[in-house]
């Protein structure tokens, strides 16, 4: 069983004093149903799983609000009991029956389960719910596996991952030696991504065409999806701009191009079939900022943006055998700086970090992030001469941006040069920002209460 972060955040809600339905989503084949289960095999002493993909008859178990009748229902159809207070309800892919969404509310006010939902496609899917359980419900965002928990499954010793920790948090070099080894681990995790069942398979078997088969099917399993959930009106675009992706991110254009999907497109016509993919959780949205100053959201820009695919190892899979080869020899002189911004876009929406860039045309800043009140520039550089790179170096200099940490993303050792932190690829997943915690106290709460 591959191992996973999300699994603490679950205990966290199983153990929490006011707890709420809970709703893993993210993009299909992430894991959520696999963690879901084994969650309630490990935490539970009865679980109780509805999947209304293979079992659409328990559809009509939720015809009902009472959640008297439906667990009586539930438990009967699987001959399961229904212990109060020690009981797991997993509602699995429950995009496919909106009353199940509706009567969350009504099993967690009953309490004697927990209710535990996985879904796919819910926000695409908005309109089919008659009622949400708007305060009975929390919302779990779920990802394809990071660099890290690729290394849990390719068995790296702890002592090992916490070496590199102490490195990046006191700013050492990593020993040559594992420094080239975990730059190879990356190439590969570059190649394979972070699905499951094609890491499960790499681990298994070290076969690269077989978690191409696999990544290929997932490719089809998300085209199946627009076909059978976008309105009709969008399927066709929506499909013209999901195909789109892994060429337009091999251009060498700073921003997706309409006008490479259909020369006659417009955007006002198209941006439904965007917000489709991003809700969805296919792709991931980059929106270019005016200004590099907080707040970003404020400076953001709809109508310019990169798009990237959910998981790296599914874009690689679209391009030739000939980019996976070369991966995996190391050799970075290809074409792969839209393979790797690809992944630190997937690495950083991980860490729920919202995807900014900057272009004004004569400077270009590949990653924007917020933390708080700092602004933090990433570059991603994929050759040896990861130390020119004139625009963060310009900006570094003008003081009319705000810019509280510069970081370049390498084939080099950890280094800090000037304002300029140098690290690694493989260390993106212990990057950590440092991130504040605001705390504003108002002052004349006292003397307005009562009045």
């Amino acid at each position: 069983m591959l191992k996973r972060k999300i699994y603490e955040k679950l205990l966290d809600w199983k153990h929490s004093s006011h707890k709420k339905g809970l709703c893993i989503t993210g993009a299909r084949q992430v894991g959520k149903s696999t963690i879901a289960r084994e969650f309630g095999r490990n935490e539970y002493e009865s679980v109780l799983e509805v999947n209304f993909i293979r079992t659409p008859e328990a559809l009509q178990d939720f015809t009902t609000r009472d959640p008297e009748q439906i667990l009586l229902a539930v438990s009967t159809r699987l001959n399961l009991p229904v212990i109060p207070g020690r009981t797991l309800l997993i509602l699995d892919e429950i995009q496919e029956c909106p009353n199940a969404r509706t009567a969350v509310k009504f099993l967690v006010e009953d309490g004697r389960v927990d209710v535990l939902e996985t879904g796919s496609l819910l926000g695409v899917n908005i309109h089919a719910v008659a009622s949400y359980p708007v305060g009975f419900e929390e919302l779990l965002p779920m990802y394809p596996m990071d660099f890290e928990e690729f290394l849990w499954a390719m068995n790296t010793r702890r002592e090992t991952l916490e070496y590199l920790k102490s490195c990046y948090k006191n700013l050492i070099p990593v020993s040559d030696s594992i420094h080239r080894q975990f730059l190879e681990l990356f190439y590969r995790y570059m190649i394979v991504g972070g699905m499951p069942e094609a890491v499960q398979t790499y681990v298994s078997t070290g076969n690269i065409s077989d978690v191409s088969i696999i990544q290929q099917r997932i490719m089809d399993l998300y085209r199946m999806d627009i076909l059978k959930y976008a309105q009709d009106r969008e399927k066709t675009r929506i499909l013209d701009i999901f195909d789109s992706i892994p060429a337009q991110l091999n251009d060498k254009g700073n921003r997706f191009r309409l006008s490479k999907v259909r020369k006659s497109a417009r955007m006002e016509r198209f941006e439904n079939s965007f917000l489709w993919l991003k809700e969805a959780g296919v792709a991931l949205t980059c929106y270019n900022v005016s200004e590099v100053r907080i707040p970003l959201l404020l400076n953001e820009s709809r109508s310019l943006f990169r798009l990237f695919l959910c998981d790296t190892g599914l874009l690689t899979s679209c391009y030739s055998p000939d980019v996976q080869r070369e991966l995996l020899d190391g050799n970075l002189q290809i074409n792969c700086g839209s393979i790797m911004e690809n992944m630190i876009a997937q690495a950083l929406t991980a860490k729920e970090t919202p995807l900014y860039y900057y272009d004004n045309k004569r400077t270009e800043l590949d990653f924007i992030a917020q933390f708080g009140s700092k602004v933090h520039v990433l570059e991603i550089k994929s050759g040896n001469s990861y130390r020119n790179h004139p625009s963060l170096s310009r900006v570094l200099e003008d003081a009319n941006y705000q810019i509280d940490r510069a970081v370049v993303l390498c084939k080099g050792n950890i280094e800090q040069k000037g304002k300029i932190l140098y690290l690694p690829l493989y260390m993106i997943p212990f990057y950590e920002a440092d991130r504040e915690e605001m705390v504003i106290v108002d002052e004349k709460l006292s003397s307005l209460m009562g009045l």
